[in-house]
């Protein structure tokens, strides 16, 4: 049985971002990632309409889905750490076990201003980027790349994809 992945998903908010990341990588490859996301400064609740597409339009259970600090997670040890938002990446702590570091920035989907229909739109559209990356993140060759090749792969997925 191949082992799995940690995989820690980071954003300022933990609200809709790194909550997109964390469910989407566990619904595109459960059996080969464990995934959990936080934040720098978390909010008190993931943002409705983060879940709302998330069940919606990706049939996900989000009934476990929670904002949380990234300071709950300091001592985990994790094969990959990826930050969501540029203030995640500036201000990211050092992760024990040296975990493989990579940025996939998106727009906040919560500074969008619009109608409802036009935010939730847009959050649909922040969660189909985050979504791409993931899919070219798990068709990675994992068990042929070495720690140099993987970081580099990981690192050009977050340089791929405008929304």
């Amino acid at each position: 049985m191949t082992p799995r992945f940690k995989i820690l998903f980071l954003c300022t908010g933990n609200s809709g971002r790194s909550i997109f990341a964390e469910y989407l990588i566990r619904r595109a490859k459960p059996d080969l990632f464990e995934s959990v996301s936080a934040g720098a400064s978390p909010k008190h609740f993931p943002h409705p309409l983060t879940l709302k597409v998330l069940q919606e339009q990706y049939q996900i259970d989000v009934s476990t889905a929670r904002s949380k600090s990234w300071e709950e997670l300091f001592g985990e040890k994790f094969d990959f750490v990826i930050t969501l938002c540029d203030n995640a990446k500036e201000s990211c702590p050092i992760w024990p076990g040296q975990p493989i570091l990579a940025h996939w920035g998106s727009p906040d989907p919560d500074a969008f201003e619009g109608t409802e229909a036009e935010k939730e739109v847009y959050f649909w559209k922040i969660a189909q980027q985050i979504n791409r990356r993931i899919e070219l993140f798990v068709s990675l060759p994992f068990e042929k790349l070495d720690a140099l090749r993987l970081q580099v792969a990981t690192a050009e997925i977050g340089t791929r994809e405008s929304i």
